[in-house]
């Protein structure tokens, strides 16, 4: 992972309602989230939740799909996992304790 594209997905998760609307995307896996949900659970506008969930999606963190006429977001965990892989990629590599050996 770049140094550019992790910046675009910690820049999109600083905000505290879409980090909110992302934990929340999360916790559903492969299966998704509609936006009905997600407004009844987060207690927030529609308008606001458009706003962000347009956010979490331009910068790759979710997507969506459509069944019928409802729509679900999904997380995009490999993307989660390349920045959880990216922030770990030289963990421990100057620690004099443990010469040559990664967390």
């Amino acid at each position: 992972m770049e140094i550019f594209e992790a910046l675009e997905a910690f820049s999109s998760l600083s905000q505290e309602t879409r980090l909110r609307v992302f934990k929340l995307i999360i916790e559903f896996g492969d299966s998704g989230l509609g936006p009905k949900q997600m407004l009844e659970e987060l207690k927030i506008p529609n308008n606001t939740l458009s706003f962000h969930l347009s956010h979490l999606t331009n910068s790759g963190l979710i997507s969506s799909r459509r069944e019928g006429r409802q729509l679900f977001y999904t997380a995009n965990t490999k993307l989660v996992n390349n920045l959880i892989g990216f922030l770990k990629e030289n963990c421990c590599a100057r620690d004099p304790k443990k010469p040559g050996k990664k967390c």
